[in-house]
């Protein structure tokens, strides 16, 4: 199970929770979030631990400013926030990044939808619907994802807390990679609480099959 930390801002919070080893730390380039990253020396990100996969999280944005972004901070994973297109997906895959779209998530999974995105992206995220593209705290109904059967893999998104390790884990089914977790192991906006990483991430890795620093699925050979 990957563990995705999203919304990180602060150098000397992404310092003490990097030896955590999640697998990405997510980086949000938006000015509408209060978690939003713009102005992070980019050395910060370039210099992360080699087992941690820095992810770009943008919304609707253009390929140009995807791209200038990338460069500047040495991203190789963008996470498309926003209502960007299979084709725009498709143009910046081709460009050699890793691309996740996030799906916000209502009362029903549009698969028809998704389906449009299938050799676009290397991974859906599912997040609760809101205005404010994510960053709810709120779950949706995890069993909508019961019958997901795409080519795809998922993180499941949208109100993890400390205390739903057995609830996350009752979850899985195939096709769901890991989990994002962001807003509810927050102390203020961008600032996460090391205690409550450190309780959550020890409890879920006793179910985990997988170490760490071990090569993400999308860049295994097949």
């Amino acid at each position: 199970m990957l563990i995705k930390i999203c919304g990180m801002r602060y150098p000397e919070n992404i310092d003490e929770i990097a030896p955590l080893t999640p697998m990405m730390m997510g980086f949000i380039f938006y000015p509408g979030s209060p978690r939003n990253a713009t102005g992070l020396d980019e050395a910060v990100v370039k210099n992360l631990p080699s087992y941690i996969r820095p992810v770009a999280v943008t919304v609707n944005r253009s390929y140009d400013e995807i791209m200038e972004l990338c460069d500047k901070y040495g991203f190789k994973i963008v996470q498309l926030h926003g209502d960007e297109t299979p084709e725009l997906c498709r143009r910046l895959k081709d460009a050699g990044l890793t691309v996740f779209k996030a799906i916000a998530v209502g009362d029903s999974v549009d698969r028809d939808a998704l389906k449009k995105y299938e050799g676009a992206v290397e991974l859906f995220l599912f997040d609760t619907k809101s205005e404010k593209h994510g960053g709810s705290g709120k779950k949706f109904s995890w069993d909508l994802l019961e019958s997901y059967d795409l080519d795809v893999p998922y993180l499941l998104s949208g109100g993890i807390g400390p205390d739903d390790v057995e609830a996350i884990v009752t979850a899985m089914r195939p096709g769901m990679a890991g989990i994002d977790i962001n807003s509810r192991f927050e102390d203020a906006p961008g600032h996460k609480d090391l205690g409550k990483l450190i309780n959550f991430i020890v409890k879920l890795r006793s179910y985990n099959e997988n170490e760490p620093t071990k090569v993400p699925f999308w860049e295994k050979e097949i």
